[in-house]
């Protein structure tokens, strides 16, 4: 079986749940046996093409800047989306499978491709956005375009896989009549129960810096809890457009010693991070699933979510046991929920390490794999 994975970025070359979860198909895919193209945008030099045993790796464009003004480049994702058509009208009867995310122009090119050579086409829907959701985004004019063309795709012949209950009951009620798998588990790590570490009094943001992952909640948050925990204080890792703001909202606070923001470092030092932390603080309004919260858990490290219409992620929380979920990313209920962690103590990362061994199975890669290779034998 010949699997053709499309998606406009490759890990590490930009970071983010899609692009792991890719990532992580393609190699275990090969590890399989199965032969594997990988088909994206260039984000690497040309003379350093990365290497992944077993997958070709297949370019249709350059990769450009994806944010502008803090929102997703709209340009690049169109621009991806009719070079990858271009690619699956002409090769397309290479592949049996054509497993895809649900950028609309990339879905509904490669529906296209697949009435000419009858591949089977699969569709990640990692989140299903509401008209009000798109026009806020986008704008009343691209809002429409982008919202039309997500209805028009679920009209499309796929089988389709969420990540969540949420995006499941969305995609079904917006229409969707073709079949759909949920996929709970996109960890790749190993699946041994953890054995908690003392927590030292950090909290911990692992992400990008873009305004639906509201990191510049953190610093303020981190300020109030202070004036109850003056011993805590914060680590807010990765980069983007609002890594100004969140370091402008640190000086403002008088938060430098309190909240470092080291950037983007090596992963090792990541989880060593985490591991070490008392918890992760994740107050992000829209998931599609929350791969971050699952690796805290491996780490025997709890989590603070907030609360949010969009945000799938509070479905991997049980509140008390391996987290808290605050009403809201204000300082307020963010702070009284990092105090809870606080308070918690030991008991918490325990009952933390205790839910992802029980979970474990569920939520890996590895038992997803065996229900993707169900979707794509039909």
């Amino acid at each position: 079986m010949h699997i053709c994975l499309v998606y406009e970025t490759l890990y590490p070359y930009f970071r983010g749940g899609a692009e792991r979860w890719y990532r992580n198909l393609a190699e275990r895919l090969a590890a399989e046996g199965f032969e594997v193209t990988y088909l994206t945008l260039r984000r690497w030099p040309a003379a350093e093409p990365p290497a992944i045993p077993g997958v070709r790796i297949v370019t249709v464009g350059p990769g450009d800047e994806l944010y502008a003004a803090g929102r997703r480049r709209l340009s690049v994702t169109l621009r991806f989306g009719s070079a990858a058509t271009s690619h699956l009208l002409r090769y397309g009867s290479d592949y049996d499978v054509v497993h895809t995310a649900a950028l609309q122009l990339t879905a509904l090119g490669a529906a296209a491709a697949r009435r000419r050579h009858g591949f089977r086409l699969v569709v990640d829907w990692f989140e299903v956005w509401t008209r009000a959701y798109w026009l806020a985004y986008l704008g009343p004019v691209a809002g429409r375009v982008a919202w039309a063309a997500q209805r028009t795709s679920m009209r499309t012949d796929h089988a389709a896989i969420v990540f969540s209950r949420l995006h499941e009951h969305r995609l079904r009620q917006s229409g969707f009549r073709g079949p759909i798998t949920r996929i709970e588990g996109l960890y790749a790590g190993p699946t041994e129960p953890p054995t908690p570490r003392a927590a030292e009094p950090v909290a911990v943001y692992l992400g990008r810096h873009i305004a639906e992952k509201r990191v510049t909640a953190v610093p303020p948050a981190i300020a109030r809890a202070r004036e109850t925990a003056p011993e805590l204080r914060a680590a807010i890792f990765g980069d983007g457009p609002d890594r100004p703001a969140v370091l402008a909202e640190i000086e403002r606070l008088g938060l430098d010693g309190a909240v470092e923001a080291p950037g983007i470092v090596a992963e090792a030092e990541v989880d060593a991070a985490l591991r070490a932390s008392l918890c992760l603080l994740h107050p992000s309004e829209r998931e599609g699933y929350g791969l971050v919260v699952v690796e805290a858990a491996a780490a025997g490290t709890p989590v603070v979510l907030a609360a949010a219409e969009d945000n799938a992620a509070v479905e991997l929380v049980e509140e008390g046991v391996n987290g808290f979920v605050a009403a809201s990313a204000s300082a307020e209920d963010l702070a009284a929920a990092l105090v809870r962690v606080r308070d918690a103590g030991d008991p918490l990362r325990a009952s933390t390490a205790a839910w992802f061994a029980a979970n474990a199975d569920r939520l890996s890669l590895t038992t997803s794999l065996e229900r993707v290779l169900a979707v794509y034998r039909g």
